[in-house]
């Protein structure tokens, strides 16, 4: 039987949301802070040559660098304040997940709640801003490394550039992460994917078209083409299926007596959803993979040391070892994320505190054991589906250069950042409508009396 919250949900209209001001203006914010976003990703940077730039991407147009260029917008291509993106933060926030999981004092600070959350976050963003220096500093040293017959990416290439260049691509990281933390606080839905959403979505067109262009010159056949098309469709139905698939665990509350009457006796559940990290394990292990092989794309190969230069080599797109390195972070994410946000032995103590119980689990120990073997069991579910979806795209990216923007791994991200956007949008409307039919309630009991 659906809930009170789902039947009101269920019975939304648009004369809701016209009413609904807190969240129009919440909307209106998240779309102002997105085109602001998009206008930075064509501002360049002082002293790149854009037209040699394009000619070295275009290069490597099918390699790593094309997928980080998806992940950025088309920013990195550009060569604009916004070409490192949000991926220094999404790194950063990787290092202080596993440091908090491995460190004692970085532990307890998780378990402080609002305020141990906020100091966490001010080691990301510290953490955040080294890496964005380290990645500025390789690149610009890399860009006046680029030649190509057009001449130098770098105008005036010196000490000045260098400075110039880290400054502004740290500046541009750095306001991108303080925009993320406005769209979430003050908009709809997740600030850091919405970017990295807009930045995948705002260049769909432009794959869609090089799709057809390939399918009209004859680089693929028609017939494949749809065929694609129509993989494609099936591969978002079933993201949506995995995402919104969940196991739900019974819950049981006794009965108790107070005075003359009775309360509890309620059944209820728990969602544990199979694929609970979401997009993140897909995106944390890009991030990861994108660092040594960026590095050694940037670099020219004569000076790179021979592990470098074989492991740049082995990682790149649509090679074994990096098809076998990024599902092994996949795997490792997808687990890793599941122990993060869900504690068994913290969850069976507080249904104990509650009173609250699995029907044939004793409370406690055994309830933890409990949960514990079904979030490895689902968790194992969605780390196999999310390598599934990120690995089969990446063949037909390889062998007939299919845009990125079809791959697993931007797919995901879509359908997850458009699911829990329209959630937080639901949830907002049913707030609303809360509010509503408590200032009715009230308006009728100030006129009986």
């Amino acid at each position: 039987m659906a809930s009170a919250a789902e039947q009101l949900a269920a019975n939304l209209n648009f004369n809701s949301f016209a009413n609904a001001t807190e969240l129009k203006k919440r909307i209106w914010f998240t779309l102002g802070a997105l085109i602001v976003y998009r206008i930075g990703t064509y501002i360049p940077v002082p002293g790149v040559d854009a037209t040699v730039m394009g000619q070295l991407l275009a290069r490597h147009q099918g390699g790593i660098l094309g997928m980080f260029d998806m992940f950025t917008g088309g920013a990195l291509g550009r060569m604009t304040v916004f070409a490192l993106n949000i991926m220094p933060y999404i790194s950063a926030s990787i290092i202080v997940q596993l440091m908090s999981a491995a460190i004692p004092s970085l532990e307890a600070l998780k378990k402080e709640g609002e305020g141990g959350r906020r100091k966490l976050n001010e080691y990301t963003r510290y953490l955040t801003v080294a890496i964005a220096l380290f990645q500025a500093y390789g690149i610009a040293i890399g860009l006046e490394n680029m030649h190509t017959e057009a001449g130098s990416a770098v105008i005036s290439p010196g000490m000045f550039f260098i400075v110039s260049c880290v400054l502004t691509l740290v500046g541009g990281t750095m306001f991108l992460m303080w925009l993320g933390e406005q769209i979430t606080s003050r908009g709809v839905g997740n600030g850091i994917s919405l970017i990295i959403f807009a930045g995948i979505v705002a260049n769909l067109p432009n794959a869609l078209a090089s799709l057809f262009q390939l399918g009209y010159t004859g680089a693929l056949s028609p017939f494949f083409v749809l065929v694609f098309l129509v993989l494609a469709a099936i591969t978002i139905a079933f993201i949506v299926f995995m995402e919104l698939a969940q196991r739900r665990v019974v819950i049981q509350y006794p009965k108790r007596q107070v005075g003359q009457r009775m309360f509890g006796g309620d059944s209820t559940h728990m969602p544990l959803k199979v694929n609970t990290a979401g997009s993140i394990p897909p995106i944390f292990a890009s991030s990861v993979l994108l660092i040594p092989v960026t590095i050694a794309g940037f670099m020219n190969n004569s000076s790179l040391p021979g592990w470098l230069s074989f492991l740049g080599q082995s990682l790149g797109q649509g090679q074994p070892l990096y098809m076998l390195f990024y599902a092994a972070m996949i795997v490792f994410f997808s687990y890793f994320y599941a122990a993060v946000t869900f504690n068994p032995q913290e969850t069976a103590e507080n249904l104990r505190k509650q009173g609250g119980f699995v029907p044939g689990i004793r409370p406690g120990a055994n309830t933890a054991v409990f949960f514990d073997r079904i979030l490895t069991r689902i968790t194992t579910i969605g780390a196999m589906y999310l390598v599934a979806v990120c690995l089969l795209p990446q063949i037909l990216i390889s062998h007939y250069n299919v845009p990125f923007y079809f791959g697993g791994t931007s797919l995901i991200i879509i359908v997850t950042v458009t699911i829990d956007t329209v959630t937080q949008i639901q949830s907002h409307l049913v707030a609303h409508q809360y509010q509503g039919l408590m200032r009715k309630a009230r308006g009728r009991k100030g006129k009986f009396r």
